[in-house]
């Protein structure tokens, strides 16, 4: 296989793809390995984004797949919800070019620290589910839409904040809303994906060869979810969100 960059700048990319499969089929923030390191391995913004919706769908598939098997989320009930957020993937990314960017990575940090803090003193947060605040139908053109389209145009911290939505608004227990929030991402990833193809600026060997990679990272990431549970989702999530705002904060004042 050809790569668009030399050998040694894939290997690291798998490798990249890998860690980020792990990371983020766990507590989402994937991206924050992923992308920088497509940027620094000579891709232009686009390439990086395109390239990581391809690789990273691979890895939300995978993550989806193995919290299915396992019975923590129900494929069935939850189309018309996956549809809901794919539409909102491909209009995020439809509108990315209107979106005032410069304003939206001054304010993520913000609220990614807020995830962040939530999931680390929220007292009684646990693999049970909860009292749910809104319906599920409410939920599912309220909620979904707006963090899939947000995922579409910008992208760092879906994840965290399908997680959150899960949490707060739906009742979910921790396992059981990082396993819907897979599903959901996958379908906003399917969603943008639709838009960046016929973009042309797709590194196609690089992504599929991380694909690959994401999909072992993700698989290993799920198995090691559903074992540990809400001990090893929360810190991770906190680690995470912690650091998308610092990489955030970091592109705003360099």
């Amino acid at each position: 296989m050809v790569f668009e960059v030399a050998t040694h700048l894939a290997l690291l990319l798998i490798l990249a793809a890998f860690l980020a499969g792990f990371v983020d089929s766990i507590a989402g923030g994937g991206g924050l390995i992923s992308v920088p390191a497509l940027l620094l391995a000579g891709a232009s913004p686009i390439e990086a984004l395109a390239t990581n919706k391809l690789q990273g769908t691979f890895g939300a598939a995978t993550a989806t797949a193995t919290y299915a098997r396992a019975g923590h989320v129900r494929l069935r009930d939850q189309v018309g919800m996956a549809v809901i957020s794919a539409i909102g993937g491909a209009a995020g990314a439809l509108v990315a070019h209107l979106m005032p960017v410069g304003f939206l990575r001054i304010v993520m940090p913000v609220i990614l620290v807020a995830v962040a803090l939530f999931f680390a003193f929220k007292p009684g947060l646990s693999d049970d589910d909860r009292v749910e605040r809104i319906r599920p139908g409410i939920f599912a053109v309220t909620a979904v839409p707006l963090i899939a389209a947000y995922d579409g145009f910008f992208g760092p911290g879906t994840g965290s904040f399908f997680m959150l939505a899960f949490v707060m608004l739906a009742g979910f227990g921790v396992l059981k809303a990082t396993a819907h929030t897979k599903l959901l991402n996958f379908a906003s990833n399917i969603g943008s994906l639709a838009v960046f193809i016929p973009s042309g600026a797709m590194w196609w060997a690089v992504g599929l060869a991380m694909a690959a990679a994401q999909v072992a990272g993700a698989s290993l990431g799920a198995r090691l979810a559903m074992r540990v549970g809400a001990r090893l989702i929360k810190p991770l999530l906190v680690v995470t969100s912690t650091g998308m705002a610092g990489r955030l904060l970091w592109q705003v004042l360099a």
